[in-house]
């Protein structure tokens, strides 16, 4: 079609079948993008990101029928293969009748799939030859939706990034340290008017006040000691670009009152010199503390808040985006595979629910550390043993808490249960049912709706042991 792979979005309120798709869609060449609602899928349109939709019919909120007529409406040009459980001939021809390139019914057959993936990419660029997709104007922001997960949180940021980048507004980017804060100002810069031209980062908690200054506007020939030739600073090589200030909340005041001239007068000096050097730079800060706050506090310039707040992008952390990270750990486990020379299939199903359960206060960076010392570590599977208490959760339930909510399961069956909350609560559900009916399994199996072989493969899986009182 392109240079470029094409992008798939599939949209899915179903985690296992995003993930399997995903990796499938992947292996096949394509880059693979995910939504969990009609509505998250909607922005990804707005912003030009797939070449074609996979959806499903049934899910909370908008439909895929529904997802299927606002895409036509958006840009027709966009094929749509409708997926769902609920197979038959009526589905079919309104799928069809409503503008839908194909249906398929599940359980699904991947090879068809990507068959029938091929041949609506092929119509779409004939029907198309004269138009550039949309979507090859954002490569950026669809490189950063696939970098840092399917939550609504990141459709959020993306939508934001797409929509400040193409201006020239200083953007502050708001978020605890290892949330991915320089990722954002690339996708800011790679997306703007600029993106020709330099993006320089100046870390401003790694350089001495003394040096401040001179790092920044840099300085002349004999300036001070050691200044034995003329150098100019950031603000100077990242002319016609861009310059980040890394966590700008460790600038020093005064330091703070000089940036602020330099953007009002757009020209600064040289430490040393006499002459105004033009600035042309677009200015993009990050911080791990609300600068707002700061400000009202006089530990932050105020005018140089109000001067940089045109724009300001709060990223969550990651323990808020448990969607993510399930999709950014198997990023990193495949990167480190190949960085390796390993091939680690995957995290097993308790090592995952313990990386979802985890805090994470060094967020990606502490996550991407912790998977690949288990990768280094592992065999074929990533197991509990390859994560260590320091990154991860715990999973063990406190007892009182237990025997308050003995019976929260009951009159759901296994599989709504792990809908609505994680393997952790599946383990502890298996656990009850067991006490209820004095470790009968075929009993407890029977209360949770599930076949005999399936609750001793779980019983297995999770080690989990019942010891009557």
């Amino acid at each position: 079609m392109h240079l470029r792979k094409s992008r798939i979005l599939i949209v899915d309120d179903e985690e296992d079948i995003c993930d399997l798709l995903f990796r499938f869609l992947e292996k096949e060449g394509f880059t693979p993008m995910i939504a969990h609602s009609g509505e998250a899928a909607l922005e990804m349109i707005r912003l030009g990101m797939p070449d074609l939709i996979i959806s499903d019919v049934r899910m909370p909120g908008m439909d895929g029928f529904e997802l299927l007529n606002r895409t036509r409406e958006m840009n027709s040009h966009i094929p749509v293969i409708i997926i769902t459980a609920w197979s038959g001939i009526d589905g079919a021809v309104q799928a069809l009748k409503n503008g839908a390139y194909d249906y398929m019914a599940k359980p699904l057959n991947i090879r068809e799939l990507v068959s029938k993936i091929r041949k609506a990419l092929s119509v779409a660029v004939i029907a198309t030859p004269s138009e550039e997709p949309p979507a090859m104007q954002s490569e950026p922001v669809a490189r950063l939706q696939a970098l840092m997960g399917p939550s609504e949180y990141v459709a959020r940021i993306v939508s934001e990034v797409a929509l400040v980048g193409p201006s020239d507004f200083s953007v502050i980017i708001q978020g605890e340290t290892g949330t991915g804060k320089e990722l954002i100002a690339r996708a800011i810069h790679e997306t703007s008017k600029r993106s020709k031209g330099p993006l320089v980062a100046i870390d401003c908690g790694a350089i001495p006040e003394t040096l401040f200054e001179s790092e920044l506007f840099g300085h002349e020939k004999g300036a001070f000691t050691g200044a034995n030739t003329t150098k100019p600073g950031k603000f100077e090589t990242s002319k016609s670009g861009t310059l980040f200030l890394d966590e700008i909340s460790n600038m020093p005041l005064n330091s703070q009152v000089k940036l602020l001239r330099a953007i009002q007068e757009k020209s600064f000096f040289r430490v040393g010199g006499t002459k105004a050097v033009d600035s042309n730079v677009r200015l993009i800060a990050a911080t791990n503390v609300d600068l707002n706050t700061a400000a009202k506090k006089g530990s932050f310039s105020r005018d140089l808040f109000y001067r940089l707040s045109e724009f300001t992008i709060t990223i969550p952390a990651l323990r808020e985006r448990k969607e993510d990270i399930r999709h950014i750990a198997d990023n990193i486990l495949r990167a480190t595979n190949v960085e390796l020379g390993k091939q680690i299939r995957c995290f097993s199903s308790i090592a995952m629910d313990l990386l979802l359960s985890g805090a994470w206060p060094g967020n990606v960076r502490q996550l991407r550390s912790a998977v690949r010392r288990a990768v280094l570590q592992a065999q074929d599977v990533i197991e509990p043993r390859h994560l260590i208490p320091e990154d991860v959760g715990s999973l063990e339930v406190d007892p009182g808490e237990e025997q308050q909510s003995d019976s929260f399961w009951e009159g759901l069956s296994l599989k709504e249960i792990v809908r609505i909350n994680t393997g952790q609560v599946e383990r502890r559900a298996i656990s009850q049912a067991l006490r209820k009916t004095g470790g009968n399994k075929a009993k407890a199996a029977r209360l949770l709706n599930i076949d005999n072989s399936t609750i001793h493969t779980k019983i297995k899986q999770y080690g989990i042991k019942y010891d009557p009182e």
